[in-house]
């Protein structure tokens, strides 16, 4: 297994962040966990809310839990609270059941780590963190096709939009 450095997770923040002042978006935290689900780097834009922390480590150690996007976490939430109920209660880690966690792969759909990122609506999260997960160098669940997505058993997201473009 690849590790990310720690270079590589401060670059993908900077990413995070950089798509954030370009969407315009409200005071972002990001958080770059290893493929353990160990925390490798995190940051809070000024201004952004208390508690940031621990919402963006449960988004992206929910990712990690369940080997797909945090929003997809959410849906199985949805469809399966039992499920989710219990994974909670055997977890290690929190499971924050929002938009905003991605899987960060390698070129080969290795998952290294996964990033978390709130602060802004749901979109906008996902958005930015898939945004600095290529700033970083690294791929993201929707850019792997759908032949590489069944066999690396991606369950990709629907495509995303930013709701305040029109």
């Amino acid at each position: 297994m690849r590790a990310i450095s720690l270079a590589e997770a401060n670059k993908i923040i900077d990413g995070t962040f950089a798509s954030a002042e370009k969407r315009q978006a409200y005071a972002l935290a990001a958080i770059v966990l290893d493929a353990g689900g160990r925390v490798k780097a995190f940051q809070k834009q000024d201004g952004a809310s208390l508690m940031r922390f621990e919402i963006a480590y449960g988004k992206a150690f929910g990712a990690l839990a369940l080997n797909r996007s945090s929003r997809q976490v959410l849906q199985k939430a949805k469809e399966k609270p039992a499920f989710i109920q219990s994974l909670s209660e055997l977890s290690d880690g929190p499971l924050f059941l929002e938009a905003g966690g991605q899987l960060i792969r390698d070129a080969s759909g290795e998952v290294v780590g996964a990033l978390g990122v709130t602060g802004d609506v749901n979109e906008v999260d996902d958005l930015c963190a898939i945004d600095g997960i290529h700033a970083g160098g690294f791929r993201a669940d929707a850019d792997f096709d759908a032949e590489a997505a069944k066999r690396l058993n991606i369950k990709v997201d629907p495509p995303l939009r930013d709701p305040r473009q029109r």
